[in-house]
């Protein structure tokens, strides 16, 4: 039986502590902040992180380079035949395209997946591969089913402010000095690639109703078949006040009593672009694959 690593990257949220438990590696993600390189995890934590932006920092996102990614896959294939890569999604960073670039030296020993999602649901990712390599699947047969299933997760999120939009040049500053005045927060979503605008809302109690009602349409209609069997996950993220996500976490128990809860800080790489205090309900189905 081939022995397969499970590689990914820190946009997953899980830190390099978790990393040990679970038995997978993560690669921590560059950041520029004022010129300076800093890494996820290991030389920025989330508290530093969110100082810096509150401190209006020019705060930049980066990828892994060519050199760290083929360190990690040597160190990795010493010890084992195989390595499965989860990078973050091909929509949101070059990451998956340049690993992919890479692991074609590889002789087939290393397999890039582009399953398209970020934060919670790429965490459910890591530990399905896990999962398929320890049911002794091949690193080509576990991105082929990854990839297979891509489409069968979903994330909601509302923001705090717009200012980050505006400042990524996502909406014009016309856009965000009205829905500040309006006290508009936006609700977005990620299915697949792009992560899109969703709805609109007037104050962040109603973006939490709209968010909660478009999951739950979502296990009506395209997890249907999933959650009539309670095979699903729910998450939830949220970026900087812990606080209140877990009053956000309670109110999602309480709405999907039904699924087992799991609740992370989202991706800094997620977090340049909208700021702090932003709240995610996310969701990702059960692999038929590992209950066979």
């Amino acid at each position: 039986m081939s022995k397969v690593a499970i590689l990914t990257d820190s946009n997953s949220g899980i830190t390099q502590a978790q990393s040990k438990e679970i038995g997978v590696t993560v690669i921590p993600m560059p950041f520029f902040i004022d010129g300076v390189e800093y890494f996820e995890d290991v030389t920025l934590s989330q508290e530093e992180f969110y100082k810096r932006l509150e401190e209006d920092a020019d705060i930049s996102t980066s990828q892994p380079s060519i050199g760290t990614m083929q360190e990690y896959f040597d160190k990795l294939l010493k010890d084992h035949d195989e390595v499965v890569f989860i990078p973050m999604s091909s929509g949101l960073s070059g990451t998956c395209q340049t690993a992919t670039m890479v692991a074609a030296d590889y002789d087939g020993k290393v397999e890039v997946v582009n399953n398209q999602r970020i934060s919670v649901t790429m965490r459910q990712s890591v530990l399905d591969a896990k999962g398929l390599a320890e049911k002794g699947k091949t690193a080509a047969q576990i991105k082929e089913i990854l990839e297979k299933h891509k489409m069968d997760s979903s994330i909601y999120i509302t923001l705090e402010t717009l200012k980050y939009l505006k400042k990524g040049g996502r909406i014009t500053p016309a856009a965000a000095a009205i829905g500040t005045m309006l006290k508009l927060n936006p609700v977005l979503q990620i299915q697949g690639e792009k992560l899109d605008a969703y709805a609109k809302a007037r104050g962040k109690s109603s973006a939490k109703k709209i968010m909660i009602k478009a999951m739950k349409d979502d296990m009506e209609t395209r997890f249907a078949e999933f959650a009539k069997e309670g095979k699903m996950h729910i998450e939830a993220a949220y970026t900087g006040n812990k606080e209140e996500a877990d009053e956000w976490a309670e109110i999602i128990k309480e709405e999907f009593p039904q699924f087992d809860l799991h609740m992370d800080p989202l991706s800094l790489s997620v977090s340049c672009h909208i700021g702090y205090g932003a709240l995610a309900i996310a969701a990702s189905a059960y692999l038929p694959e590992l209950e066979q």
